[in-house]
C-alpha cells in the first residue's frame, strides 16, 4: 500500500494540510533521521527515550543493552510512539507571530518484539552499521557471542504512521506585506566534516572513502 490506514490516533488534527500518509515520505524521513524519541508509559508515568532507530522494509529497529529499563518496557509490549523531525529551515515573517520552521516530523505508533533468532539479529546489527555508512561492516569486526548477549534488538513493525510537512516561505496576513521589514527563509541542514582520526590510529590507516565528506 502507498499510503498508510489512518487510524484515530495517527490522523493529523491540527494543520491538517500539513498532513502526510504516504509510505514513501515517511520512510525517507526515518532513513535520513539518525535518532528518535520513543515515549510509553510504566507504572502510570510517561517517559520518553532517545533511540538511535533504522528501517529494514517495513519495520524499525532498536537496540539497547540487556540490562537496561527503558528496553524491559518495551519487549513487555508496551504502546509505543516514536517520533522523528528533521529542521530544514528557519521562517522568518513580517509579524512577530507568523515566524516558524520548515520541518519534516514522523510519529510512529505501534509494539516492539525482541529479536530473539541470532541470524535475524546479526542482520539487524550489520544493516544498523550500513544505515550509518554503507561498506562499514565489511571492515570492521563483528559483534562477539559476549556482545550479542548483552545487547538486545528490537523490532517494531511500519503499521500505523503519519507525518507532518511545512515548507516554502512566510504566510503573514496581507495587509503585513506592505512592512518595511525583511522575511523569507533560512535554510539548515545536517553535514558530514571531515573526520578526525582515533589517537591510537597507527600511520598509515587512512580514512575510508565513504566517510569522507561530498568535496573530498
Amino acid at each position: 500500500m502507498s499510503e498508510f490506514v489512518r487510524t484515530k490516533r495517527s490522523t493529523v488534527v491540527r494543520a491538517p494540510k500539513k498532513a502526510c500518509y504516504e509510505r514513501d515520505e515517511i520512510y525517507a524521513i526515518l532513513d535520513e533521521a539518525l535518532v528518535s524519541q520513543v515515549g510509553f508509559v510504566a507504572d502510570g508515568q510517561p517517559f520518553v527515550t532517545p533511540v538511535n532507530h533504522w528501517r529494514v522494509g517495513d519495520n524499525l529497529y532498536f537496540h539497547g543493552s540487556s540490562a537496561g529499563r527503558r528496553i524491559k518496557i518495551m519487549e513487555a509490549g508496551a504502546d509505543l510512539c516514536l517520533s522523528v523531525t528533521l529542521l530544514d529551515g528557519l521562517v522568518f515573517a513580517r509579524s512577530a507571530m507568523h515566524h516558524g520552521m520548515n520541518f519534516r516530523s514522523a510519529m510512529i505508533f505501534g509494539r516492539a518484539r525482541l529479536v530473539e533468532d541470532e541470524a535475524e539479529k546479526l542482520a539487524a546489527l550489520k544493516a544498523l552499521l550500513e544505515h550509518l555508512a554503507p561498506g562499514r561492516w565489511a571492515e570492521v569486526r563483528p559483534p562477539n557471542k559476549s556482545e550479542m548477549k548483552i545487547t538486545k534488538v528490537l523490532v517494531m513493525p511500519l503499521d500505523e504512521a503519519s507525518a507532518k510537512l511545512r515548507s516554502g516561505p512566510p504566510a503573514d496576513d496581507e495587509e503585513d506585506y506592505a512592512l518595511d521589514v525583511w522575511a523569507g527563509e533560512v535554510p539548515l541542514r545536517q553535514v558530514r566534516d571531515a573526520p578526525i582520526s582515533d589517537p591510537r590510529l597507527p600511520a598509515g590507516i587512512e580514512v575510508p572513502g565513504y566517510l569522507r565528506p561530498d568535496d573530498g
